[in-house]
């Protein structure tokens, strides 16, 4: 078997047989946080969002998955885990749950797939530093930045008039992937579109100069798996 192959290709090849695709509507809750886990989910079309609400009401988005992608928010092969976020559906989905038990099962008696979750874990692990390091060292403005280049990363098509962002998202929601307020995020977007940076129209951002969202950011141009809301 190809020693490249991607663990959530691994994953569907062993249970793509096995389990019913599930249709979920937009707005459903997937898990929330704490709650005991029953399964990992493998998402086959749609986006969701996975993250946590603070005991203050204040919403944040930690990232958003999408077709080919998988959620396992746990810590693997503990006994009686929680799940550490919860998870929305943004749009309608169709996804497969598998029991965790027989996930966990299969990571541990296929040799491939182990080695499949180890660079599929390194992955996350860098990307999640990465988006550390931007929030960090570049304030709010960076970190507005920085999201706005991961969303072309990961849901980037090129038009006539720049990268349009495929994926619906409010002012609010952008403010939830950013960890900050609704209003500090709206002077940002106005100051942007002033400087025809992006605009914004039925919901969807188009990035009309990346290069100076890079250049005010320092990006050090990582690759798509690197750079990516996921």
């Amino acid at each position: 078997m190809d020693k490249n192959i991607s663990l959530y290709s691994l994953i569907l090849q062993n249970f793509i047989d096995k389990e019913t695709i599930q249709k979920i509507k937009a707005d459903t809750i997937l898990f929330q946080e704490d709650e005991y886990v029953q399964n990992t989910y493998i998402i086959l079309s749609g986006s969701v969002s996975v993250g946590r609400v603070h005991m203050k009401g204040k919403e944040f988005i930690l990232k958003i998955l999408n077709g080919e992608e998988m959620i396992i928010e746990y810590e693997l092969f503990k006994h009686t885990p929680r799940y550490h976020f919860s998870a929305k559906s943004l749009t309608d989905c169709e996804v497969l749950m598998i029991k965790r038990e027989q996930f966990e099962e299969f990571i541990l008696n296929d040799k491939t797939a182990m080695n499949a979750m180890v660079n599929w874990l390194s992955t996350r692990y860098l990307k999640a530093q990465m988006k550390c390091q931007d929030l960090i060292m570049n304030g709010k403005k960076g970190g507005l930045y920085s999201i706005l280049i991961r969303l072309c990363n990961s849901y980037g098509v090129m038009t006539d008039e720049g990268i349009l962002i495929d994926l619906p998202l409010t002012h609010q929601e952008l403010a939830n992937l950013t960890y900050g307020t609704r209003e500090v995020i709206q002077r940002m977007l106005k100051e942007l579109r002033e400087k025809d940076i992006i605009s914004y129209d039925q919901l969807k951002f188009t990035v009309k100069n990346l290069s100076y969202l890079k250049r005010e950011v320092d990006c050090q141009n990582c690759s798509f798996e690197i750079c990516g809301l996921n």
